[in-house]
């Protein structure tokens, strides 16, 4: 039998040896393990993308100018709160539901002409949901829409201030989404006081 060195010297030795050796490692290194959710991969931001320090620059700083007209410092839209009952592998999703809900609902509404860098910090987050446009969650819903769905009312709540409110905690916001949507999460969390 020939060796795999002079094979691989002729045509069709090469088709031969491509078919017998590559194939089945190109095949078997694109196939997720057993037992891994492709869903997890479609979870997943690049930790680049909240290491830039314009955008941080500018998040923090309408987070920090809105939070400065926020009158009510009893309540919390973004906290850990939005994880209760919701499953580890599924708290990326939670976090793009909740920038999609921010953004449409508070970012793109007539505040964008009262603070300063709302529509670079909306386009930013739009891109980051964007990315994850193939996330999805896994297992049950309920969980997920229900604590949403509080978010929503708590904001609804607060009228004219729940848009604020929610403009103030765009800091959290980010830290949020960077701790469930990268690989390398923080330690600890951020500590927000009221």
């Amino acid at each position: 039998m020939a060796s795999l060195h002079t094979l691989s010297k002729s045509f069709p030795g090469w088709v031969f040896f491509c078919c017998c050796c590559c194939l089945p490692l190109l095949l078997t290194s694109s196939l997720p393990l057993k037992g891994a959710s492709t869903a997890h991969h479609a979870c997943r931001l690049r930790k680049i993308n909240f290491q830039q320090p314009y955008i941080r620059n500018r998040t923090y700083t309408l987070a920090k100018t809105a939070s400065a007209s926020d009158k009510d410092t009893d309540n919390r839209l973004i906290g850990q709160q939005l994880f209760v009952n919701i499953r580890e592998n599924n708290r990326c999703y939670m976090m793009k539901r909740v920038v999609e809900l921010v953004v449409r609902d508070v970012l793109l509404t007539e505040v964008k002409n009262q603070y300063p860098y709302v529509e670079e910090v909306a386009q930013f987050l739009a891109s980051l949901t964007s990315e994850l446009s193939s996330c999805q969650f896994s297992g049950k819903r309920d969980p997920i829409e229900k604590n949403l769905e509080e978010m929503k009312n708590k904001m609804e709540q607060l009228g004219e201030n729940g848009k604020t409110k929610a403009i103030g905690e765009l800091d959290l916001l980010f830290d949020y989404m960077e701790n469930a949507c990268t690989d390398a999460p923080k330690k600890g969390g951020n500590k927000k006081k009221n």
